[in-house]
């Protein structure tokens, strides 16, 4: 398929630019997937959709502080003057390394250091066609990630102008640290809603998919097939599967809370890599409904959507909620595809 055939026009006053206040005051648009039927609602009224029984499984991974500048050189750490100045986006520990972004790419070289305002330096160990580096900060991956609490930046999209308070771009249940960029589905929730929803019969579940390249890196070819997924950690546990089997054997549904969540669940891996990338025409195994925010044209996330709820029915409900005024990305309203 043609990655066009997932384009769509979005006026930019309709992006998002702060968080709903509460969370769960932004708008839910619940979306029937075999008829495109449409019902206007808030996220607060969840519960009303949702039936006893149903199981909703979240993605409990915790964003870091991922985006870090600092100075790089030829020359060693001890000497910054006469460097350039360095954008480094870390995006997951690759043994004793990290695999980031860096910035400017070009003008990095094998063996450049990029140090950093408090002495914390790296090394520029390997540089992939993919335009990503391969660091070593000699120092261990746990180390780092306590690091970057204290001297990172929150690593929001581009499109969001203005800034926003740390926790507010993170789930209320976020627990494993790992996402350079949250699970976005999940910021509607708070802890009150999810005691409601828990006294109605709703159950909940959790699995761990790491955020990194692979969720919100855009498509640039010209059909979905050349596009190629990198790979996010994943790790459903023991309990998850067994939640899903009881839900489904008692003729409940599984309700997947963002597209991470989907592709987990839909991966068939129990722990480690994956690259899934879910395409129209995929058969879904697992997952029998999702909440889900509004995503960029031509991303892959739209791609899920639409293999999920087809691509004409998904396209004609963005065009609705552009006109009724939705707020859309990151911080915007959700759906519920069911």
């Amino acid at each position: 398929m043609k990655t066009s055939d997932f384009d769509y026009i979005l006026p930019e006053s309709s992006i998002a630019q702060t968080p709903a206040e509460p969370r769960d005051s932004s708008r839910l648009l619940v979306m029937n997937r075999q008829t495109g039927e449409l019902t206007h609602k808030h996220f607060s009224d969840l519960g009303d959709v949702l039936r006893p029984g149903d199981l909703l499984v979240v993605n409990e991974s915790r964003v870091f502080k991922a985006r870090l500048k600092g100075i790089a050189t030829h020359a060693g750490p001890s000497r910054t003057k006469g460097g350039i100045m360095a954008e480094v986006f870390l995006l997951r520990a690759d043994g004793p390394y990290w695999i980031a972004m860096a910035k400017p790419g070009k003008k990095l070289r094998i063996r450049s250091v990029i140090t950093f305002a408090d002495g914390t330096y790296c090394t520029v160990e390997e540089k992939f066609e993919d335009g990503t580096v391969r660091l070593d900060f000699q120092q261990s991956a746990e180390a780092i990630l306590a690091w970057t609490d204290a001297n990172g930046e929150v690593p929001l999209p581009p499109y969001i102008k203005q800034s926003a308070e740390a926790d507010r771009y993170q789930t209320v249940y976020a627990k494993d640290t790992g996402s350079v960029a949250a699970p976005t589905a999940g910021l509607h929730f708070t802890p009150e809603l999810i005691e409601a929803l828990k006294a109605k019969g709703i159950r909940f579940a959790s699995v761990i998919l790491h955020v990194g390249l692979g969720t919100f890196r855009p498509m640039k070819t010209e059909t979905l097939e050349e596009h190629e997924m990198h790979a996010e950690w994943i790790d459903v546990s023991d309990d998850t599967v067994h939640a899903i089997e009881e839900t489904k054997k008692n003729g409940g549904r599984v309700i997947a809370v963002g597209t991470t969540s989907v592709r987990a669940l839909e991966s068939h891996i129990r722990h480690g890599f994956t690259n899934i990338f879910i395409t129209p025409g995929y058969t879904f195994k697992v997952v029998d409904a999702m909440i889900t925010n509004f995503h960029l044209p031509k991303s892959t996330l739209l791609v899920l959507v639409s293999a999920f709820a087809g691509r004409e029915h998904v396209l004609s409900a963005y065009s609705q909620a552009i006109s009724e005024g939705y707020r859309f990305y990151s911080f915007g309203d959700a759906m519920l595809i069911a």
